[in-house]
């Protein structure tokens, strides 16, 4: 394990010992000084912490109540003025701080980092653990900026190696100078080690779900999803006496694209219009795949007006878009659409569907390529 350090200068190092020390060496049999020094400085309250640490993320897969564990064991175990969990943004390739203590939280909330950039950056990027003590000149102190305390005089900052890749860096501002030892250090490469852990196994259950939720050639939610998000929809807005809306599209005479171009265009031109659908679609609206060519919009605490002028509106941009497909092919879609609005269509998950299903059947049978409310 390699430690970066700015110096051996604060109160509680000895130069002599090699910083963090790893527990496996901690208990070695053939280092018995060691190991009686290190058995007379492990107070059981620490031991109680490893223990409660292990069980509490090993009970949860649910990413942020991990992090919010994680983090309240730190502050219990070393104080400091700030605590924070910086993690990777994989598709941004970014760092965000996804929870923080110590009066900073809320100007973290919108902070990124750049990789390589300040203290964070520089541990994620490099995968290392950075330590710079008090009185110790650091280029990545100052920049830091925003993501410290007004007053940055050193930091402890311990990446979140996974299996796969480092996937975030746990970070301490301002630790107490005399908290700043090996035993300290090697404490929380374990902290940070069964974190890691902890978090890439949450990251991984909630790619597995995501998968079961997702239809493969759109990437738009399924069917499954479907009956599961409009029943809770219902419910909620029930509970609270709002409307929720709900469109059915079908696209028109797409069996012609797969009798004229082959089914490979087909789905490339499914994929592109599911996903134009969801562009065009409000950030509190929910997208699927019914089937086939079908398409569901749930729209919540959306009147049957307003959702008829934003249904129009989404047919008029979704049917004048130009997809380019197969590389050089551009092709559009047509739709017939069918409206449906709780409570006034009725209030369960199979009425609501096939009111708006009726209604687009509708149009099919009156010329298509068009939206109907009523």
């Amino acid at each position: 394990m390699h430690v970066e350090r700015s110096g051996l200068r604060a109160g509680g190092f000895d130069p002599r010992l090699p910083l963090g020390l790893l527990s496996s060496r901690i208990c070695a049999a053939d280092e018995p000084s060691m190991t009686n020094a290190t058995e007379k400085r492990i107070p059981i309250d620490d031991l109680l912490v490893f223990h409660q640490l292990a069980r509490s993320l090993t009970s949860s897969f649910d990413l942020d109540t991990i992090l919010r564990t994680i983090l309240e064991h730190m502050e219990r175990f070393i104080q400091a003025d700030l605590w924070s969990l910086v993690m990777l943004d994989e598709t941004r390739q970014d760092l965000y701080y996804a929870i923080a203590a110590g009066g900073e939280e809320a100007s973290l909330r919108d902070l990124r980092v750049k990789l390589g950039e300040g203290v964070a950056g520089w541990v994620v990027e490099h995968g290392e653990t950075l330590i710079v003590p008090e009185n110790e000149d650091d280029p990545r102190l100052s920049q830091e900026g925003a993501a410290g305390p007004s007053k940055l005089r050193s930091v402890i900052a311990l990446p979140l190696r996974g299996r796969k890749r480092t996937q975030g860096a746990i970070e301490i501002f301002n630790p107490r100078a005399d908290q700043l030892t090996d035993y300290t250090i090697a404490f929380l490469h374990i902290l940070a080690d069964h974190a890691a852990i902890a978090i890439e196994n949450a990251r991984d259950v909630a790619r597995i779900q995501q998968l079961t939720i997702t239809d493969d050639t759109t990437g738009l939610y399924n069917v499954r999803h479907l009956y599961d998000v409009l029943g809770k929809e219902l419910e909620r807005c029930s509970r609270l006496h709002l409307p929720v809306s709900l469109a059915f599209l079908d696209l028109d005479r797409f069996k012609q694209v797969n009798d004229a171009h082959g089914h490979l265009v087909g789905s490339e031109l499914l994929s592109r219009a599911g996903q134009r659908l969801q562009e065009l679609c409000r950030p509190q609206d929910l997208c699927f795949r019914y089937g086939g060519d079908e398409f569901v919009v749930v729209m919540p605490e959306t009147g049957r007006a307003d959702a008829y002028d934003l249904a129009t509106a989404t047919h008029q941009k979704l049917t004048t878009t130009k997809f380019r497909v197969n590389g050089s092919l551009q092709l559009s879609v047509s739709a017939s659409v069918g409206l449906a609005t709780a409570p006034a269509d009725g209030s369960t998950i199979h009425t609501i569907i096939g009111a708006a299903d009726a209604r687009m059947y509708e149009v099919k049978t009156d010329g298509r390529g068009r939206v109907h409310g009523d």
